[in-house]
């Protein structure tokens, strides 16, 4: 399979947030930022591959700087390492006030998504060629990432299977005293 660099999967986007986005401190809700980031992600994700993409994980993501009503946001994504048949996709957003022009860098954060093939099960992926600084630097640490996120799965599992599979209205006490009605 051949190999293709980063800026093949490059995928922008930018929204202006209004106040249908935003929380009682008039900030976007991180929820609505997410639905964008895993939407560029799948885009980069997709041109990378040629294929239909899922979502396997994602990185943990720090909000370090508030968007508010009126910015401008711009997400920027591309595929930075891949393994046989996953991709991780490193998603950049930027806040712009669209009256001072003063931009910020709002957060970073890494996805994995699996390719499928045709017949619906994990299909090979072309490996990457890293060109810039940027995608340099991220291609030195994303097989470790790599490593780490496979340890953080099988530790989520092992957690999941702990866990009661009962409806949530089985757990409520049924006494006089209880917050829930006797029922």
């Amino acid at each position: 399979m051949e190999c293709k660099n980063n800026n093949e999967s490059r995928s922008v986007t930018s929204f202006q947030v209004m106040p249908n986005d935003a929380n009682t401190h008039g900030t976007l809700f991180g929820g609505k930022l997410m639905m964008h980031v895993d939407n560029i992600a799948v885009m980069a994700a997709m041109r990378h591959s040629r294929k239909t993409v899922v979502t396997a994980s994602v990185d943990s993501v720090d909000f370090l700087y508030p968007i508010k009503v009126g910015s401008s946001v711009c997400l920027e994504a591309f595929v930075t390492w891949t393994h046989h048949t996953s991709m991780e996709v490193f998603v950049k957003i930027v806040t712009e006030d669209l009256t001072t022009g003063k931009r910020v860098l709002c957060t970073t954060c890494l996805l994995t998504f699996v390719a499928l093939g045709s017949d619906g099960k994990p299909s090979a992926v072309p490996k990457v060629i890293p060109e810039t600084e940027e995608e340099k630097l991220m291609y030195a640490s994303a097989e470790q990432r790599y490593h780490h996120r496979l340890e953080r799965r099988k530790q989520a599992k092992e957690f999941q299977a702990k866990l009661p599979l009962e409806k949530p209205w089985d757990r409520r006490r049924k006494t006089k005293d209880s917050f829930y009605p006797i029922g």
